[in-house]
């Protein structure tokens, strides 16, 4: 029988490589090179927890304090991280063929992201544990999640991304006080970096997956959406993959929400979806194989999918495949378009990661694998505004002094205004 730590309800942690057992209120990184997950005890969670009970809390990540690893006599280190809007999306599914688009939209978060769920979570974890020196490293958002809650914890943030990372994640990890470098190599060479000076510098290593805590608040967007739908899930859920932490929480909030017997109905297709120019998790899935080869050569302008090897690609690929999904590849030349369409059709600030799965989308609706009746669900993980390389940057001018200026005229005609 589970026995779990008298102010949470945590009894272990567990590798998913050899199911060994790690006491929890220990410091752990990763096991075998993979992974750790929290595991708790949910027979002792369902006889204490009431979904209407949570369902009338304040919103946000804390309110599923009891499924989540900090123990209760302890204060979050927090932002204020409320849930996130589920937005229907008519005119953008109209023009998909769908009767039932939505977007759950993360760019509401503390700090433009879906990042600052899990890093609430680890920050908070990591102060209660004794670690004041935090590093890792970002493509992006997860940089400068890094280092606001950091600031906000009393710790030291140490950021290494590599030197194309968009420049608002650069210049926001700076204003949050994190000691910041921009590496000549992409985001795994960057983590290899943190590793290898990890006993030199005496930081610990908070890299995707590489703690298993960060996880835990991802899993909160499972947890959220279940609720929010009145505890039924969508059909599908298309969501933008690098790292995939939010995936694969997702699918443990499912699991857990299932052992509680919270949940009604069925559980969604999960698609995992790539740019073509990025796509380890996609290959993989195809080649049927469990774990994904570094991809050479790295490109998107979706700076969070610039993942060319994921830790948790195991744990990516069997989601997927559990829920009865895929992992795609978007086309990266269509990300720029997808993103004006959708953003001009609903004023969603929708960022590039999430334009790739609008053309998965498109390509699964061509393909008959999407029912136009079905509900489907789009996560948008970050702020648009927070990827200035992206966004539209030749606009027109004209003369004060020129009444109706021809460009005027041609916008006109054209019904752009």
């Amino acid at each position: 029988m589970p026995t779990s730590h008298p102010n949470c309800l945590v009894t272990h942690l567990e590798s998913p490589i050899d199911q060994s057992r790690h006491a929890f209120g220990e410091v752990h990184g990763v096991h075998l090179g993979r992974p750790l997950v929290v595991r708790y005890d949910l027979k002792r969670a369902k006889a204490l927890l009431d979904r209407d009970e949570i369902s009338g809390r304040k919103e946000g990540v804390w309110r599923w304090r009891e499924l989540l690893p900090l123990p209760w006599d302890q204060a979050p280190v927090s932002l204020g991280e409320m849930a996130t809007p589920i937005l229907d999306c008519p005119r953008l599914g109209a023009a998909m063929g769908l009767d039932n688009l939505q977007v759950k939209d993360e760019s509401t978060l503390p700090t433009g992201s879906f990042k600052s769920r899990g890093m609430t979570v680890a920050v908070s974890m990591a102060k209660w544990l004794g670690l004041n020196r935090l590093a890792a490293p970002t493509a992006g958002n997860a940089g400068g999640a890094l280092a606001a809650y950091a600031a906000r914890g009393g710790m030291e943030a140490w950021v290494f991304m590599p030197g194309d990372t968009p420049v608002v994640n650069q210049r926001e990890c700076r204003l949050f006080g994190a000691k910041v470098f921009r590496v000549n190599g992409l985001i795994h060479e960057c983590g290899k970096l943190v590793r290898e000076n990890a006993e030199s510098m005496g930081w610990f290593d908070f890299s995707t997956l590489r703690e298993p805590y960060r996880l835990e608040g991802k899993k909160t967007m499972g947890l959220e959406l279940a609720m929010q739908g009145n505890w039924k899930l969508p059909d599908a859920i298309l969501y933008p993959t690098g790292g995939g932490t939010g995936l694969v929480g997702m699918w443990k909030a499912f699991a857990e929400l299932q052992a509680l017997g919270w949940l009604e109905g069925k559980l969604p297709r999960l698609y995992a979806c790539q740019s073509d120019g990025c796509a380890p998790i996609c290959k993989a899935y195809e080649a049927g194989q469990k774990h994904a080869e570094t991809f050479h050569p790295a490109f998107t302008q979706a700076s969070g999918l610039r993942v060319p090897a994921a830790v948790g690609d195991f744990m990516i690929l069997e989601a997927v495949r559990q829920s009865g999904g895929k992992a795609l590849a978007g086309d990266e030349n269509q990300l720029k378009s997808w993103m004006e369409k959708a953003c001009g059709l609903e004023g969603i600030s929708l960022c590039p990661e999430t334009a790739i799965c609008l053309d998965v989308l498109a390509k699964l609706r061509a393909a008959g694998e999407v029912n136009h009746a079905e509900r489907v669900l789009v996560w948008n993980t970050g702020a648009a505004q927070k990827y200035l390389e992206c966004l539209p940057d030749k606009l027109p001018s004209i003369d004060q002094h020129q009444p109706l200026h021809p460009q005027l005229i041609h916008f006109m005609n054209n019904k752009a205004v």
